[in-house]
């Protein structure tokens, strides 16, 4: 499984293709519909949010909503492209009129100046905050539910929520409390937030406010459960097979995403050995399993069958309403960086966009791993190796 995406922020349109999905697998657009709006909403959002939204046109490898086999490409349409067509027009030559909202003061924290230099847009910034803005993550968010469609068939269960933003943090050990993602799920998207719970869903209300009135950004982290994984997916042969490694570059590459851990992470910094690795028990039912889970889910770059625990780190959003000292790239004046329209934070939207980018890597090991053909072949092939596992 390959995709690739392509659209700017204001541009006319968002697309995906993606390669390598089975035949045979019923999704439509409500399913990645459902997954786009979750985007969009989040406590600390802008204006951008009540302008447009997200829905999906699947333009080819789908028929009756099922899948063929084929190529799949997905299209969402910018409705704020609207009033942006002039500024963006693809078929027309540079004219004053056109380039009117130049962006020649770079944002500290953003790819303005490091992008214009890298390609040579000497005369507009805009030419690479168009493509590095984290709009493209629309289609990274839709691509994630089709991922997410195929790791249901095989039971696998992927969610994402908020740990905290600035100094407001959800207790952790609430967690223990629910008895799978879906009760997880069904408490954390009840609050605008994500949080785990009403205290800290509250106490979070309050830092973006708070930031909000400064105008001032925030950032925070987010957690990604998956369950339902089994064990053996990635390798230890090499450090490019390595499952963990991927899914933290996945991480990583997200816009403003600036650290990944597992499990424990970096207070398993803190402890000895016989606080932190997983202790291995066996059970005629289950076969092997671990009595925690402080490594994640993983061991050498493979899954170890326990849950999937990733944790990321999202930095405030480079735009402020009070931008910061900058540089004018024509004239080499200072003065303050550009303002663009931003969020006062987008860790909750954060969240959604990490639990599609660890749903897609982990749909890739399976289809590495499996018959990527026909869904049902990858179900018989993925419940023998199950079994297999079981009878270790």
């Amino acid at each position: 499984m390959r995709y690739v995406t392509a659209g700017e922020s204001h541009g006319p349109e968002e697309i995906a293709v993606i390669e390598g999905i089975p035949a045979g697998l019923t999704i439509s657009q409500e399913d990645v519909n459902e997954q786009l709006a979750r985007r969009q909403r989040g406590y600390g959002r802008g204006d951008r949010q009540k302008i447009e939204t997200d829905t999906v046109t699947f333009l080819t490898g789908i028929r009756h909503q099922i899948t063929l086999g084929s190529p799949i490409t997905l299209n969402v349409h910018n409705d704020d492209h609207n009033n942006w067509s002039k500024i963006m027009a693809p078929n027309e030559p540079a004219t004053s009129e056109n380039t009117l909202r130049k962006v020649m003061r770079p944002r500290p924290g953003h790819a303005d100046l490091v992008g214009g230099m890298k390609y040579r847009h000497h005369d507009d910034l805009r030419n690479v905050l168009e493509r590095s803005s984290a709009r493209e993550t629309t289609m990274r968010v839709a691509v994630g539910a089709v991922a997410k469609k195929l790791l249901a068939e095989i039971g696998v269960d992927v969610h994402g929520f908020v740990v905290n933003v600035g100094p407001a943090k959800s207790n952790m050990n609430d967690l223990i409390k629910y008895k799978n993602l879906q009760e997880l799920r069904k408490v954390t998207e009840s609050f605008d937030t994500r949080a785990l719970n009403a205290e800290a869903d509250e106490a979070i209300k309050e830092v973006i406010d708070k930031t909000k009135r400064a105008a001032n950004t925030v950032g925070g982290q987010v957690q990604v459960i998956a369950t339902g994984m089994p064990a053996g997916l990635g390798s230890y042969v090499s450090a490019d097979t390595k499952l963990d490694a991927k899914i933290a570059s996945a991480i990583v590459g997200i816009n403003a995403f600036k650290g990944v851990q597992f499990g424990g992470g970096f207070e398993n910094s803190e402890k000895y050995g016989d606080q932190v690795m997983d202790e291995i028990f066996w059970d005629e039912g289950r076969g092997f399993y671990r009595g925690s889970d402080n490594l994640g889910g993983f061991e050498g770059g493979m899954t170890t069958g326990e849950a999937i625990i990733v944790r990321g780190v999202v930095k405030p959003i480079p735009t402020l309403y009070r931008p910061m000292q900058s540089v004018d790239i024509d004239t080499h004046e200072d003065h303050r960086a550009s303002i663009e329209r931003s969020d006062t934070t987008a860790v909750t939207a954060a969240a959604v966009i990490a639990e599609a980018m660890v749903a897609i890597e982990l749909s890739k090991a399976v289809l590495d791993k499996f018959d990527a053909d026909n869904i049902e072949r990858m179900k018989e092939q993925v419940a023998i190796y199950r079994e297999e596992l079981r009878k270790f």
